[in-house]
């Protein structure tokens, strides 16, 4: 089935898996992702400035806060049913692959990887490359990691709900540490490194 379809399935309520060859079955943490903004999330709302593109927004908890902040906010996920939750919540949300046209490219000041989204299509420092297209001069990412002193990989991966499983597709598991490393090759720098709740983001740049 399309990883679209059974995401979907995921996010109304279908138990779902992320299986891979080499690895046990890890169940989708789909409570996180369509729970409200908590403050285990303050430390990436609170790197964000100006306005906001959230790639893959899943069901719009951290657009929405966003939003309520005062940004200009906008998700973006390739999942209807992701961009239909992140609407009924009251964000402004829009079926889009990132890799594809993207509105107000080139002036969002500040991108958005949360929830391990820097795996998206399993090549990290093409999809830096890409989200350094969509930011105004001065602009930033904001890059959810795994943290440190943990192995990074790229994989192929399904997801499995009760409707059966998806088709299968890239990802790839970024640590901190790692992460510093693509950016440069991508043209960006680290510059600043945070953690709190047990969670790491990092703040890239265009080189000073």
């Amino acid at each position: 089935m399309p990883l679209e379809e059974v995401f979907g399935h995921a996010l109304r309520g279908e138990t779902c898996y992320l299986t891979t060859a080499h690895r046990p079955p890890l169940p989708l943490p789909v409570s996180t992702w369509t729970r409200t903004a908590d403050t285990s999330d303050e430390l990436l709302l609170s790197l964000c400035a100006g306005p906001t593109i959230d790639v893959g927004c899943g069901p719009g908890r951290l657009t929405v806060e966003l939003a309520a902040r005062g940004h200009v906010a906008l998700g973006i996920d390739v999942v209807p049913e992701a961009v239909g939750q992140s609407r009924r919540r009251g964000a402004a949300a829009l079926r889009r692959d990132v890799f594809a046209p993207v509105p107000g490219e080139g002036r969002w000041e500040t991108a958005l990887l949360a929830d391990g989204n820097i795996g998206i299509g399993g090549d990290p420092v093409a999809l830096l490359n890409r989200l350094r297209r969509l930011l105004a001069p001065g602009g930033r990412l904001v890059v959810e990691a795994a943290a440190p002193h943990r192995d990074s990989s790229v994989f192929s991966a399904r997801l499995e709900c009760e409707c059966g499983p998806s088709e299968a597709f890239r990802w790839a598991v970024v640590t901190v540490d790692e992460l510093a490393a693509l950016a440069h090759e991508a043209g960006l720098v680290e510059a600043s490194r945070w953690t709190a709740h047990g969670r790491w983001a990092t703040v890239l740049t265009e080189p000073a």
